[in-house]
């Protein structure tokens, strides 16, 4: 049995879409990563992205726990051409896909980006693999990875996952027992 703690990164205060860009994360407000880094079993390992804004909140947040190598496999999804784009510009540029990007999420792909399957697929390995070597696991990672994560353990549609909230900083706790996934929380913020 496996324990999986996802933590979104603490925010980065961009006003468009962040996919794969390497921006920074906002980390000052001390007193909730105190709380956070509390709440959290000190006995788990530490997990993060390769992204910067993972990185540092997972630094942050592992005061005392055994930190694995950031994996590449829990980025954020490849926005492509729209990385960078502020969501009405993206909307207005390409209003079909943009709004079937958010209507119909599985195999819809922004241009030169990923689709929901491909990127929940992509952190379905590395979650599967770590989960055999672990039992209790700090993730710091994403909103839709995360969210991927959600789908699984309530096997919902990806458009039913993403009414869901992911605060920066929260903890949405995930259990994994032999194959079978379930939900203890989601956007939790001690």
């Amino acid at each position: 049995m496996t324990d999986w703690y996802w933590v979104r990164h603490g925010p980065t205060h961009e006003k468009a879409f962040v996919g794969w860009r390497d921006v920074p994360a906002d980390l000052s407000n001390q007193p909730l990563i105190n709380r956070v880094a509390r709440y959290l079993p000190s006995n788990a390992v530490v997990v993060s992205s390769d992204l910067i804004r993972s990185i540092t909140t997972a630094d942050a947040l592992s005061t005392g726990r055994k930190r694995l190598a950031h994996e590449h496999g829990i980025r954020e999804f490849n926005f492509g051409d729209w990385d960078g784009m502020h969501f009405s510009d993206v909307a207005k540029t390409d209003p079909v896909l943009s709004r079937a990007y958010w209507e119909k999420p599985g195999d819809v792909a922004a241009p030169n980006g990923e689709s929901w399957n491909v990127a929940a697929a992509r952190a379905r390995i590395v979650v599967d693999r770590l989960s055999k070597k672990h039992s209790s696991i700090i993730a710091v990672a994403h909103f839709g990875i995360i969210l991927t994560q959600v789908q699984r353990a309530l096997g919902a549609s990806a458009y039913d996952c993403l009414a869901n909230k992911i605060d920066n900083f929260s903890v949405t706790h995930l259990k994994e027992d032999n194959g079978a996934w379930s939900l203890n929380c989601i956007n939790y913020l001690p």
